[in-house]
């Protein structure tokens, strides 16, 4: 059995503990696509990347063929790229101001596909980070729902190096208030104790592939 595949497993088992649906997102990035192939094989669906261009050439054709694949872009969305992005991605994390969901909606209306939305959240509020500013996320909440926009929650990337409870704990407490279903946050290093938070979506690459070059 590929590594890859025994490390989904392993990951699979640690969270059907937590008795709820949680979506493992298998972040592909800087992987090529010959180590992605043995998870797509054993059934897995849902990748995610952090780069437009480098997507674009690893999943194109694969997605034609393997039309159940559900590809996630987690990573900072230039808008020049969104373009790209709509017609090839099932989901978008990324979303982070009104430019780039004007964007979206601009460029699903012209290819007729609906595009799944999490607005991401600069929870740690950090100037070098990308993200929402929490004094902002009511303009652009109401934005996305006035232009009918398929937003599911919202997402995070917590500060590194620092214990990411409290991050988790408000991300949890904003989504209720905004009544959404689903959060993305979680990677390898604390996708446990994000699902404790009610994470429903789990960004994990390094635990399921390895670690990158």
């Amino acid at each position: 059995m590929h590594k890859s595949i025994s490390n989904l497993i392993s990951i699979k088992s640690e969270v059907e503990n937590l008795e709820k649906k949680l979506e493992i997102i298998a972040v592909a990035k800087t992987f090529p696509i010959n180590h992605i192939l043995p998870l797509i094989e054993f059934g897995h669906n849902h990748f995610g990347e952090n780069k437009v261009q480098e997507a674009l050439s690893k999943w194109t054709e694969i997605k034609i063929k393997r039309p159940n694949i559900q590809l996630h872009m987690i990573g900072k969305l230039q808008s020049n790229k969104i373009k790209h992005a709509v017609k090839l991605f099932d989901y978008i994390h990324s979303v982070e101001n009104l430019k780039i969901a004007k964007k979206i909606y601009d460029e699903q209306n012209k290819i007729n596909k609906r595009v799944k939305i999490f607005l991401q959240v600069n929870i740690g509020e950090e100037p070098q980070k990308a993200g929402l500013k929490i004094q902002d996320i009511d303009e652009v909440v109401n934005y996305c729902k006035n232009l009918n926009l398929d937003v599911l929650g919202f997402m995070c990337i917590p500060p590194g190096k620092t214990d990411p409870t409290i991050y988790f704990k408000k991300m949890k407490e904003l989504n209720f208030r905004y009544n959404f279903k689903e959060l993305s946050m979680g990677m390898s290093s604390d996708y446990l104790l994000a699902s404790k938070y009610n994470s429903t979506f789990l960004r994990i690459g390094s635990k399921i592939f390895g670690s990158r070059n």
